[in-house]
């Protein structure tokens, strides 16, 4: 019995196993487990060995500026980046070159944490304090105040603004003018008109030569010539008795440029109170981040704010001179470049070495409202600068004073990240001095030579080739960029350039190159959705053969290849417009098989879904899609104002497919019944005629476009009212204008039948006589009409006779036609 129960043992199923233990032995199921054990001792499974990788991996680089070199990312920390993002000075509304700077940055965020997988921890400050800041507070304050002070226009008011203007004449607009230019003293009010016509003529190099002197001098001519006119048109008003408070305070709103400086030159050291200065810049940081929200940029995941952190400054700054690399003057504190330089484990200016002497950057980056003299070198920068009446000010050990700009973001990121971060990014016009005085302070402080891993700086943006700045006012707003374009166009211009890259935004650009991209997607995404939902609305089918052929091998795996080189393109330092081009002919493929098949019976609707859902999912990694993540394509899009998220699809295609399959039906019974031979039914036109209504007429306005197929079925579509209103209403009028030409056609041919009739209203018989011929051209005729001798009774010649005898035969047969027309006209 025991030779046969081990006989039959490995022979049988587990299941069977533990009835043969349980009947034979009477034991548990533990003996089974032990003979098993016993058998997997003596029975070895096969050699198994790790595979080896056909293709090589590629390593994600990164263009780190400080090493001018693609250099291979390593975070620290494992899959957990410290991300720190220098964000804005809040005293303005954003603009473009914010929208350049911080839509990049979402982008690589997105793609290093999305894409490649990585825990990022984003970190961006708002310098809500700092000379800018103050001075425009300051000013705007003191000119609302001056403006709300004016209650009539009067000479004093005119004298005032005119002294402002003269000032701002000889500091700003002088700064750009040649020698010969330049206004005389006295004589600055009638020379203006001579500079209103250089600066408005065509020739550009005046223009052009005075910008190279000083590059403000087109903003600052045009605010002086807007306050010039404002004050011709105030002493026209005063002589003409208008001199209400609406026209004084026009005149202040006018100059407010030119009145901002000597408002505030006389009175801003009397400004005190410290809400000024918050109010403003509260203001301007909530309009940031509404306007980084309607770009779809993503929120930080810690905000910093200079104000909420001066105690932690102070301490900061107080460890730099601790350790030798700080010296304070009046009340202010210095850090000391060539003794941190001086350091073996230390160097000044990493980014930028060669900008260590460059003065003119050094002053930028000190600020309008700089420190007195006492540093030790040009290069020395303000860690803490004593606080002038009419600025704002916190208690320290050397005295009230507020913190240098730069200090602000080592203090920040350091309470955040501590001595090091795997990432720092900003805009390239940050990279000298402002951050080099970063690294520099904060390895000061930190006793560190690191304190930054990589630093990528995003490219200058240039709008139609020409420079764009807040402080030049020839910025463009995000507001207003975003009545033009959406934020996906938007996010599309910046991907087709290279984060690192100077772009040129322009028209060409976004209503070329992005506009079509979005189309060839958008377009994509319709076909690509309407076949799948076709699909699954017939449910499995009945097949004897399967539908993944040559055709579908030959898209499969250049799509395979297309994947791998797109992972290639964003290892490349992010190199989106690489990959942007990757997706172009993943789409164009898929497009030519759906194109090359027959959807009923040849097409696998399951490769396109696959190859769509990656199009979308890449796209939607870029930050270009909306609303629900697993739709295929960009995404459900929310209207402004709508209070929930209905996914305008799923509730409307159930009742579009019905509708749809209705008016399949009875067009495939009229078109089968037309071509049975039943011209006469004019029920079968009708029919057709109330299918074309449905899809030309009823659908339209509700966004559906119903696709007509070879097979007889039509492919359902949603896309905007709006878009296929337009393309009806363009088919429509090209529809008429053809049928407009062909109508003129038809007449003018009908015209041309009727002065040919006409010509035959003359009978042949009298053609030759007067009034059809002059008096006396001929003398006798015969039974029929023709001419005999001529007007003197002599015989026609047979030259003569043979020319009327061929007219009259022409003529004969003219009017038989005329009057076949005549009889028809009269029985009609």
């Amino acid at each position: 019995m025991l030779s046969l129960f081990h006989s039959r043992l490995f022979s049988t199923s587990p299941c069977r196993l533990y009835h043969y233990t349980f009947r034979v032995t009477g034991n548990s199921f533990g003996t089974f487990k032990s003979l098993h054990a016993k058998r997997m001792a003596t029975v070895a499974q096969p050699e198994w060995k790790l595979p080896t990788s056909k293709v090589e991996e590629p390593v994600l680089k990164v263009y780190n500026s400080l090493t001018r070199t693609k250099t291979e990312f390593v975070a620290a920390n494992g899959r957990h980046v410290k991300w720190y993002n220098c964000g804005p000075t809040v005293y303005d509304a954003s603009h473009m070159g914010h929208a350049r700077n911080y839509v990049t940055q979402d982008i690589l965020r997105r793609i290093l944490s999305d894409y490649f997988g990585y825990d990022v921890h984003f970190v961006m400050n708002i310098t809500d304090i700092d000379d800018k800041i103050i001075l425009r507070a300051r000013q705007t304050h003191l000119v609302e105040q001056f403006k709300t002070s004016q209650t009539a226009l009067t000479p004093e008011l005119i004298a005032i603004v005119t002294d402002s203007w003269t000032s701002y004449v000889y500091s700003k607009v002088s700064k750009g003018l040649s020698e010969t230019d330049k206004l005389a003293q006295g004589q600055e009010w009638s020379a203006w008109q001579t500079l209103q016509g250089k600066f408005g003529s065509d020739d550009k190099t005046w223009k052009q030569e005075n910008l190279r002197r000083d590059e403000k001098f087109e903003m600052h001519f045009s605010a002086a010539n807007k306050a010039y006119t404002a004050l011709q048109n105030a002493w026209s008003g005063l002589e003409q008795g208008r001199t209400s408070q609406e026209e004084a305070q026009a005149l202040v709103e006018e100059s407010r440029d030119i009145l901002a400086l000597t408002l505030d030159a006389k009175d801003g050291h009397t400004i005190t109170d410290p809400t000024i200065f918050r109010s403003l810049s509260s203001y301007w940081e909530q309009q940031f981040f509404n306007d980084m929200r309607r770009l779809r940029v993503l929120d930080p995941d810690t905000l910093t704010r200079v104000t909420e952190y001066v105690p932690e400054i102070v301490d900061f700054v107080q460890g730099i001179v601790k350790n030798g690399y700080g010296y304070e003057v009046d009340g202010s504190v210095y850090f000391d470049t060539r003794t941190f330089d001086k350091n073996p484990h230390h160097d000044y200016a990493k980014l930028e070495p060669w900008s260590k002497g460059n003065n003119e950057l050094l002053a930028e980056g000190e600020g309008a409202l700089s420190v007195g003299s006492g540093r030790r070198s040009p290069a020395d920068f303000a860690l803490w600068k004593a606080s002038k009446p009419g600025e704002p000010s916190w208690d320290s050990p050397w005295g009230p004073g507020r913190p240098g700009w730069h200090i602000e973001c080592s203090v920040m990121a350091s309470a955040v990240f501590g001595e090091n971060m795997d990432i720092h990014s900003g805009g390239v016009d940050l990279a000298f001095p402002h951050h080099d005085n970063e690294m520099a302070q904060s390895e000061a402080y930190h006793e560190c030579g690191r304190w930054v891993n990589y630093f990528l700086h995003t490219g200058h943006l240039h709008i139609e080739g020409l420079k764009m700045s807040k402080s030049l006012k020839n910025f463009i707003t995000i507001d207003e960029i975003l009545q033009r374009y959406t934020a996906r166009q938007m996010r599309l211009a910046f991907l087709t350039q290279l984060w690192n890259a100077k772009i040129d935004f322009s028209e060409s650009l976004m209503t070329g190159e992005v506009k079509n991209l979005e189309a060839t997607l958008n377009n994509f995404f319709r076909t690509a959705k309407a076949l799948i939902r076709q699909h699954q609305s017939e449910g499995p089918r009945n097949e004897t053969k399967h539908r993944y052929g040559d055709a579908e091998k030959e898209l499969t795996e250049p799509f395979h290849q297309a994947q791998s080189a797109f992972r290639t393109a964003l290892c490349d330092s992010f190199n989106t417009p690489a990959a942007l081009d990757v997706i172009r002919d993943v789409v164009s493929r898929t497009n030519v098989y759906i194109n090359s098949r027959s959807i009923n019976t040849n097409l696998d609707v399951t490769v396109v879904e696959r190859i769509a859902k990656w199009v979308g999912g890449m796209l939607r990694m870029f930050g270009l899609g909306e609303g629900e993540s697993s739709e295929i394509g960009w995404g459900q899009v929310i209207s402004e104002g709508e209070g929930n998220n209905v996914n305008r699809e799923d509730t409307l295609m159930p009742y579009l497919r019905s509708l749809s399959s209705f008016r399949d039906g009875v067009r495939k019974v009229a078109i089968d019944a037309a071509k049975g031979g039943e011209k006469g039914d004019e029920a079968l036109k009708e029919i057709l005629a109330l299918c074309d209504r449905l899809r030309d007429v009823d659908l339209v306005p509700l966004g559906v476009a119903l696709d007509d197929q070879e097979d007889g079925r039509a492919l359902v579509k949603l896309l905007s009212p709006a878009e296929l209103i337009k393309a009806r209403d363009e088919k429509k009028a090209q529809e008429q204008a053809k049928i407009a030409r062909k109508a003129a056609a038809a007449e003018a041919e009908r015209q041309k039948k009727l002065a040919k009739l006409e010509k035959g209203r003359v009978a042949p018989r009298d053609l030759f006589k007067p009034p059809n011929v002059p008096e006396g051209a001929y003398g006798s005729w015969n039974v029929d009409g023709l001419p005999l001798t001529d007007g003197e009774g002599k015989e026609l010649s047979k030259n003569a006779v043979k020319k009327v005898t061929k007219e009259w035969q022409t003529q004969k047969k003219a009017h038989e036609e005329f009057l076949a027309w005549q009889k028809e006209q009269a029985q009609s």
